[in-house]
């Protein structure tokens, strides 16, 4: 069996970098319009350029992001976004709208379409229908099962099937909400989702003949009623990949560069070596939700998280390694930290995980101190490893 492909998210050019460092085969982000992530930074059209020519001189590939349920007004500018896409080889481009997919077959013909799990495909029918407009891959409905999976896959043998494994997961069904247009005005289904689901809510039930209100909470800040716990996937992978799917998909072009390197991380070297309890404690390091595996093995009525937002993750970020040379190792600081204190490595490479003490540590004039408080300012300090450009620098929480 072909392994299965690794997708990232890539709010950004340096995310995309640093999703391809820690192991993605690809990433999907979005230009500047079309995209349902319109507050990550997204990508001009020269960067559109710059990121696909750096992933081909890798061997990988760039999905981009155009799958909003387009109004009439949008489609001249989608007609030059698909010519464009295509003239600069984009591996393919992700739609969910059926008048969109029409268009885009129409103007780019040899650009490459994957259906998006906004498209809600839940059944082997709507998956060979979207075969026969011309799609060679679709992203499978988030609330479909392994078993589901796998039947669609039975039926339509030459269609891709890629399945979200990590990540938030949206409390509407495949994404499709109207809290954020009807509490804030700002359309989901158009990128702008202001995550309402997310919010604090205070629930009041009349009840009795003098008409009081009585409060519905989970703690003292509220309930989060419609608060989806996270995806994660991680020990299922080889259930997943015998069930059809080719892509195994990571949420998050909203994410910090950490978040992504660590699930990226874990998630190539489950795929390449095997699930294991310590990589499933590296999927606890960054920030997150509660976890579920949502509907994979059937109904589940425990996806809500309740007690709060999210967690802080077992480590803090600390530091971009942008150097390294006779034991010492250059980093861009991102969070404080002392000389004195224990870092851990995290990487591509055979130094992932080892920890070592902060010592000699200089500033960016090269003067000694003993606090790196500065944000984003160079520091050296001694590593007894061999570190690389990209990896990172993290520190477990107390």
């Amino acid at each position: 069996m072909k392994k299965p492909e690794l997708l990232a998210p890539a709010g950004s050019m340096k995310k995309l970098k640093t999703a391809f460092y820690f192991g993605a085969d690809a990433v999907y982000l979005g230009g500047k319009s079309f995209s349902l992530r319109t507050f990550a930074d997204n990508f001009t059209d020269e960067e559109l350029v710059e990121a696909v020519t750096y992933a081909h001189e890798r061997g990988k590939k760039v999905y981009i992001c155009a799958n909003i349920f387009g109004k009439n007004t949008d489609f001249t500018a989608l007609e030059k976004h698909f010519r464009y896409l295509e003239a600069i080889g984009a591996d393919a481009v992700l739609i969910s709208d059926l008048g969109v997919l029409r268009l885009c077959r129409r103007v780019a013909p040899k650009l490459p379409v994957h259906i998006s799990t906004q498209a809600n495909t839940l059944n082997k029918e709507a998956a060979a229908m979207w075969k026969e407009l011309g799609a060679e891959r679709v992203v499978v409905a988030r609330e479909l099962s392994v078993k589901e999976i796998a039947e669609i896959h039975g039926a339509n043998p030459d269609l891709q099937l890629e399945a979200f494994v990590h990540g938030a997961m949206c409390i509407s069904y495949s994404g499709r909400c109207y809290l954020s247009d009807y509490l804030d005005g700002r359309e989901s289904n158009r990128g702008a989702c202001v995550q309402a689901c997310r919010w604090n809510y205070r629930v009041q039930s009349r009840e009795g003949a003098k008409g009081e209100w009585y409060d519905l909470e989970s703690d003292e800040r509220g309930t989060y009623v419609m608060n989806s716990k996270d995806l994660n996937m991680s020990a299922h992978l080889e259930d997943l990949a015998a069930a059809g799917v080719c892509s195994f998909k990571i949420e998050g072009r909203m994410k910090s560069e950490y978040y992504l390197a660590t699930v990226v991380n874990a998630y190539r070297r489950i795929i390449d070596g095997g699930y294991s309890e310590e990589l499933a404690k590296e999927l606890e390091a960054s920030a997150h939700r509660a976890y579920t595996t949502a509907y994979a093995f059937g109904e589940n009525h425990d996806t809500v998280s309740r007690e709060n937002s999210q967690t802080r993750g077992t480590h803090e970020y600390i530091a971009n390694v942008f150097g390294y040379e006779n034991g010492r190792v250059k980093a861009e600081m991102r969070n404080r930290f002392f000389e004195g204190d224990t870092l851990e490595i995290l990487s591509p490479s055979a130094q992932h995980g080892k920890a070592f003490k902060v010592e000699k540590l200089r500033d960016s004039a090269g003067e000694s101190c003993t606090d790196a408080k500065l944000v984003q300012s160079a520091y050296t300090f001694d590593c007894p490893y061999p570190l690389q450009e990209g990896d990172i620098l993290r520190r477990k929480m107390k």
